[in-house]
C-alpha cells in the first residue's frame, strides 16, 4: 500500500504584490479558480502522483470581529498558500516538483518575502516553509491516482462490452456474461489497453509510525485520564461559562464577496473549500481546540480511512491547520456536490462533530456543552462559514470528473475481476455496478 501525504507551503506577500500575484495565478486556469492541467507555471497533469493541488490567498477578512472580545486584531499580512495531497512521501514529492516546475514556482514565489534567489534554494526554500496539519482526512486510505486512473479505465472498458453483451446473451445468464466480461479483461489486458497494478509494498517506516500512533495516543490519553476525571468538573463549569459569555456575531456575508466563491463553484462535480479565522481568545480555548484535532486526527487516521468521515462520504481530502502562532486556523477541504449541500450534509449527519471542533473559533453560533446547538442554528452558521470562506486562485484535481462514490464503485469493479463473487446475490451486485 501505498500512503498518502501532504504538503503545504506558505510565505507571506509583499505588500505591493498581492494584486500581481492574483493576476499571474489565474492565467493558470482554464475557468475560474480550475486549473489548467498543462499550464506552463505548475503543469500539475505531469506530477503523475498528485491528487489535488492548490494556490490560496489567506487574507483575514473577519479580523475585525475579535474587537468583540475587546481584542485589537492580531496584525496579519496576505499569505500565499501552495498545498496538495499526493502519494508517497513528501520530500520526494516537493524535490519533484522543485525540478519539474521550478522555474513557474519561483516565478510564483517571487511575489513573497525573501524569495527563492535561485533554483538551487527552491527545495530548502519550500521544506522550510511547509506546515504540518494538526488533523488530516484521506477518504481512502492507500487508493492512489495510478489505482483511480486504472480503475476508471477498466469500468469504462466493462461497461461497453456489457453493452454489446447483452445484444448476445440473456441478462438472466449472469454466470456467462461474467466469464465473457473476464475474457475480455484479459484480451485488453493482453493488448495493453488496460492495466490492473498490484499496490505497492507499504513503506516499513510508515508502518512503524503508523503504529506507534495508533497505541501512543490511546496510551498518552490513558496516562493523563485521572487527571481529566477529576478536572473534568471545573473544565466543563469553565466551558459553560465561556459559551455564555462568548459574542454572537450574525453577520449576512457580502453580496461581492458571495458572487466571487459561486463563480468557482458547481463547475465540476467536486468542489474546494478555504476556511480561515481566529482561535477564540484565551488558553482554555486554545488547549481545547488542539485536544479536539488531536482526537480528530486520531480517528481519521485509524477510524474514518475508508470512504466516509463519520456518516459524510463526500470528502476526497481535508486538512485542519493552526497558523500564525496558533491564533488562527485554516481549513481546507475537496468534495463533491454543491455547496449548499456539503454544508447540509455536516448539519445533518454530524453537527456535534464541526461544535467541537470549530466551536473554538470566532464567530462560530454559539454551543452548548460543546457539542449541542452551534451548527444545528442552520442559517447563523451558513453565514458564518460564508464569511470565513475564501476563493482558491488555482485548483487542480487529478480526476476531475469523478466522485468519492465513483471511486469507491470502481474499486468495488475491479474487486469483482480478481475474486469470485461468492454466490448469485454478490454476482448480481458486482454486475449492476457496471
Amino acid at each position: 500500500m501505498t500512503p498518502q501525504s501532504t504538503f503545504m507551503i506558505t510565505a507571506p506577500i509583499r505588500e505591493d504584490q498581492v494584486e500581481a500575484l492574483h493576476s499571474l495565478l489565474q492565467g493558470m486556469n482554464h475557468a475560474p479558480g480550475h486549473a489548467d492541467p498543462d499550464n506552463a507555471l505548475v503543469p500539475f497533469g505531469r506530477f503523475t502522483n498528485l491528487h489535488v493541488a492548490r494556490f490560496t490567498i489567506l487574507e483575514a477578512r473577519t479580523s475585525e470581529d475579535l474587537k468583540l472580545y475587546g481584542i485589537d486584531p492580531y496584525p496579519w499580512q496576505p499569505t500565499l498558500v501552495f498545498l496538495g495531497d499526493f502519494d508517497g512521501d513528501r520530500d520526494t514529492m516537493l524535490k519533484n516538483l522543485a525540478e519539474g516546475a521550478g522555474e513557474g514556482l519561483r516565478r510564483i514565489f517571487a511575489h513573497c518575502e525573501e524569495p527563492p534567489k535561485d533554483q538551487t534554494q527552491l527545495l530548502a526554500w519550500m521544506r522550510e516553509r511547509n506546515i504540518t496539519p494538526k488533523a488530516n482526512y484521506i477518504n481512502w486510505l492507500g487508493r492512489t491516482v495510478r489505482q483511480i486512473r486504472e480503475e476508471q479505465a477498466l469500468h469504462e472498458s466493462l461497461s461497453r462490452r456489457l453493452g454489446e453483451l447483452l445484444e448476445e446473451i440473456a441478462p438472466e445468464d449472469i454466470r456467462t456474461l461474467r466469464q465473457k466480461l473476464l475474457s475480455h479483461v484479459e484480451f485488453e489486458k493482453h493488448e495493453g489497453r488496460l492495466t490492473l497494478s498490484p499496490p505497492a509494498p507499504t513503506p516499513r517506516d510508515w508502518q512503524i509510525a503508523d503504529l506507534v500512533h495508533k497505541i501512543g495516543v490511546p496510551l498518552g490519553l490513558l496516562l493523563v485520564s485521572p487527571v481529566l476525571l477529576l478536572s473534568a468538573p471545573l473544565l466543563a463549569l469553565r466551558l459553560r461559562m465561556l459559551e455564555k459569555s462568548d459574542p454572537e456575531i450574525f453577520i449576512r456575508p457580502e453580496r461581492k464577496h458571495h458572487l466571487r466563491l459561486a463563480g468557482q463553484e458547481d463547475l465540476d462535480v467536486t468542489n474546494q473549500f478555504n476556511v480561515f479565522g481566529d482561535v477564540k481568545p484565551g488558553l482554555f480555548r486554545l488547549y481545547l481546540l488542539k485536544f479536539a484535532l488531536l482526537l480528530l486526527d486520531y480517528a481519521n487516521r485509524h477510524v474514518y480511512n475508508r470512504g466516509f468521515l463519520t456518516r459524510v462520504k463526500t470528502i476526497h481530502f481535508a486538512r485542519w491547520v493552526m497558523m500564525d502562532d496558533n491564533r488562527r486556523i485554516y481549513f481546507a477541504s475537496n468534495y463533491y456536490g454543491s455547496q449548499e449541500a456539503y454544508m447540509d450534509d455536516f448539519i445533518n449527519k454530524v453537527a456535534w462533530g464541526l461544535n467541537l471542533v470549530f466551536s473554538n473559533g470566532v464567530g462560530y453560533p454559539s454551543t452548548r456543552w460543546l457539542i449541542k446547538d452551534g451548527a444545528k442554528r442552520e442559517q447563523v452558521y451558513k453565514y458564518t462559514l460564508r464569511r470565513h470562506q475564501l476563493p482558491s486562485e488555482v485548483w487542480y484535481k487529478a480526476y476531475p470528473d469523478l466522485t468519492a462514490q465513483d471511486l469507491w464503485r470502481n474499486s468495488r469493479i475491479r474487486w469483482g475481476v480478481e475474486v469470485r463473487p461468492a454466490d448469485d446475490d454478490e454476482l448480481r451486485e458486482w454486475l449492476s455496478l457496471i
